[in-house]
């Protein structure tokens, strides 16, 4: 035995083949600062890198765990998928198979999760894209199901909170593919005329036909940082336009300072955000509903959920309710507080007739003065 290879007394030598293998995906390296980072880190800081603030791709089942009330998200329209009427066929192999290989990786239906959840206890309809599907591509299921959200929501009159993440429309199905542009935005603007919320999230990236239609129509519209936001992408412009384009183009900050983002909000802080807007915006079913009793008072005494005391309401002089048959218009009690400010008023008159005899007394008829100042 060579010299180089004998073990000594008392050393332990491990082998090669005996060396510790380390697990694969237990380190992953961040494309915006290129540092190392451990796995369970990562996903304790919902996937956004504690360096530079990156946001790493996650899918929209993930996406809902973040947003969602534990336990309240209930998935609609699943059974809508999309046909393959135009039989399309890349370079690689048929559109449909494409679709079936798609949905066994994901264990997705379409590039859209759509369902109801509760955020913050309250009731809204979500809609997020799933980049893996087919680059969150728009095809006409994808519209059927954002349509059909947006009905959901009109119907019950909750918040819709949609969060794009698409490459635009799917080439594969060609013209029915952007006719979804059209149903979806006639179905916002249905939306917008009955007051109900729509809350739109750009997610890196949100670029084609999802930025030109429903994804860029929101009553606020909230961006993730440095998420690409655009049409056409900046090679295709820049060759188109023949001019180098500026820093930052297409980024959500860039597109914020053109005026067509509200907000730019970290993934991490996305959930409170969007509950301080839609506590703005609207209020729970249960703060509609809440009645409140007034402390040490009468049950009947009851004060509005903003904390201020109910007023007398009177019916209207216009109301029917003489005609035989005709509902009579609720009154509400007169409340406590109410009540009592009446004694309190009548003695400030009091106080103010001792200040002032001659103010409460009618005054005595004044003598006309003639032309010359004689009565």
């Amino acid at each position: 035995m060579s010299w180089l290879h004998r073990a000594k007394k008392g050393i332990k030598i491990r082998r090669s083949s005996e060396k510790r293998e380390v697990p694969e995906g237990l380190w992953t390296k961040c494309p915006g600062c290129g540092d190392i980072i451990y796995r369970i880190e990562l996903e304790k800081s919902i996937w956004v890198c504690g360096n530079c603030d990156y946001h790493f791709s996650i899918s929209a089942q993930q996406y809902v765990d973040i947003l969602a009330d534990g336990g309240s998200f209930q998935e609609l329209f699943q059974s809508i998928t999309s046909r393959d009427p135009l039989e399309f066929r890349d370079a690689k192999e048929k559109y449909s198979l494409k679709l079936k290989k798609t949905m066994l990786r994901t264990n997705l239906s379409e590039a859209v999760l759509t369902g109801r959840a509760r955020l913050h206890g309250r009731d809204v309809v979500l809609a997020i894209f799933d980049f893996g599907f087919l680059g969150g591509s728009m095809g006409s299921a994808v519209g059927e199901k954002i349509a059909r959200a947006g009905l959901e929501a009109l119907k019950d009159r909750i918040p819709l909170i949609v969060l794009s993440r698409s490459g635009g429309a799917r080439m594969h199905e060609s013209i029915l593919s952007l006719m979804q542009m059209a149903k979806t935005s006639a179905v916002l603007a249905k939306l917008h005329d009955a007051g109900v919320p729509f809350i739109s999230v750009m997610s890196n990236p949100t670029t084609g036909g999802v930025s030109a239609s429903f994804a860029s129509l929101g009553d606020v519209i909230i961006a993730e940082p440095r998420a690409q936001i655009g049409f056409a992408g900046p090679r295709v412009i820049r060759e188109t336009i023949n001019q180098e384009l500026p820093e930052g183009f297409q980024t959500a900050e860039f597109v914020q300072e053109c005026g067509f983002v509200d907000r730019i909000v970290s993934r991490t802080k996305m959930r409170v955000e969007l509950n301080r807007i839609l506590t703005f915006m609207c209020r729970t079913a249960v703060e509609a509903n809440e009645t409140f009793e007034a402390p040490h008072g009468d049950p009947s005494d009851r004060v509005d959920p903003e904390g201020m005391a109910s007023e007398d309401v009177d019916p209207p002089a216009s109301a029917a309710t003489d005609k035989p048959g005709a509902a009579k218009s609720p009154q509400r009690k007169p409340s406590r507080n109410a009540s009592e400010r009446q004694p309190q008023e009548a003695a400030r008159v009091e106080q103010a007739a001792e200040i002032h005899p001659s103010a409460s007394k009618e005054a005595p008829p004044q003598p006309e003065i003639g032309l010359h100042g004689s009565a």
